[in-house]
């Protein structure tokens, strides 16, 4: 178990579960970092004592330096504090819940620190592909995912292999599974044709029926793109294809995912819908401990769903998967113009279905089977696609 994390996104859904999780185990928090929350972020720190706290919009230090005025904490701003507080010395095991590219550099600083990253930031893994697995690898350092889904599969692949201590290490092949299942709630909109798409307001699309997020992974959620994005990380993390990858809608999002093995046996990970349980897996991995999740009971559900993808429907899904399979820069645009076009659809000026559309377009125009060999390259596309699009 981690005597002590630094929390990037402390303001965020995960972030405040994490915290909760850290103070019930007596978890030293080292370090806070919020996009632009400066209040909760000076609150927090108040009750956590941070050595290290960072606002990652540059434009609210100036508010973070007179809030937290007598504080006794460093004060960060921007990527680079980001990353400062991946690398420095306070940092046992990085927690990396930001939402959006903004989470790759740090994550790639922390690797180079050899540190044990808790990542639940999807576009490290998502635009930093092969660059990140394989700079972990170099450098010994553990990446244990946040993600229900994918801390399920994990669980699962523990459950068959103890001697694999963690994805992304050099012992772990992938050989020990036939299939991933991968489950997905389906988002408010399960059952929508496209023309009922299209009419739908981001009000409507932020009202996820059984987790709590972020607004920009809620929308996602809406369209399957998360699903998509997950689909990517699963390959990187587990070292499959998609073709070994079953993306099943259940909506009462007990199963978080499941593994089948060779012998056609099929373990699954189930519990409450709570992220509380995989981040505390990830704080305390091997061993587990106590998060105070309503716990589950088999009798009051009854009866379980599961049903197939509507991949005409929610075309951001193949989209994303498409991505995969060309690789190069195509994750990287795919990415980038989701961010875009779901902030415009948030904005009121777009409609639902357009995000889809809009990335669609975008790998068409921008994109290239290139190798991504460093993190300028990511950058460079990254910077392009926003601001051409």
């Amino acid at each position: 178990m981690t005597g002590s994390t630094a929390i990037l996104g402390s303001t965020g859904s995960i972030g405040t579960q994490a915290i909760e999780v850290a103070q019930m185990h007596g978890i030293r928090v080292t370090a806070l970092a919020a996009n632009t929350r400066v209040d909760e972020l000076v609150k927090q720190a108040r009750t956590l004592h941070p050595e290290l706290l960072c606002i990652a919009d540059e434009s609210r230090y100036p508010a973070l330096k007179e809030a937290a005025a007598g504080l006794g904490c460093r004060l960060l701003a921007g990527t680079d504090g980001l990353c400062e507080i991946a690398q420095h010395e306070s940092t046992e095991t990085l927690l990396n819940s930001v939402v959006g590219m903004v989470g790759l550099k740090p994550t790639l600083a922390a690797i180079a620190a050899k540190k044990p990253i808790a990542l639940a930031n999807k576009e490290t893994l998502v635009t930093g592909g092969t660059l990140v697995t394989e700079t972990a690898l170099l450098s010994g350092s553990h990446i244990l995912p946040v993600d229900s889904e994918h801390s399920a599969i994990f669980q699962c692949i523990q459950s068959q292999s103890a001697d694999v201590m963690a994805p992304l290490t050099p012992d772990y092949t992938g050989r020990e599974t036939r299939r991933i299942i991968l489950t997905a709630s389906g988002g408010p909109f399960r059952g929508l044709s496209k023309r009922e798409l299209a009419r739908v307001k981001a009000a409507d699309a932020l009202k996820h029926p059984n987790w709590s997020m972020g607004n920009k992974v809620t929308i996602d959620s809406a369209t399957m793109m998360n699903k998509g994005l997950e689909v990517i990380e699963a390959c990187h993390l587990f070292n499959v294809t998609p073709d070994k990858i079953e993306i099943v809608v259940h909506r009462e999002s007990i199963v978080h995912s499941a593994v089948e093995f060779e012998d056609g046996a099929v373990v699954a990970q189930l519990g409450t819908p709570d992220m509380k349980v995989p981040i505390a897996y990830a704080l305390s991995y091997p061993d587990r401990m106590e998060t105070g999740v309503k716990r589950l009971d088999l009798f009051s559900l009854g009866t379980l769903h599961f049903e197939r993808p509507d991949t005409e429907t929610f075309r951001c899904l193949p989209l994303a998967i498409e991505a995969f399979r060309k690789g190069g820069t195509y994750p990287v645009i795919l990415n980038a113009a989701n961010e875009v076009l779901v902030g415009r659809f948030l904005a009121g000026e777009i409609r639902l279905p357009d995000i889809a559309d809009g990335v669609e377009r975008a790998m068409e125009k921008w994109g290239r089977n290139d190798r991504i060999l460093s993190l300028d390259d990511v950058l460079v596309v990254d910077e392009l696609v926003r601001k051409e699009l």
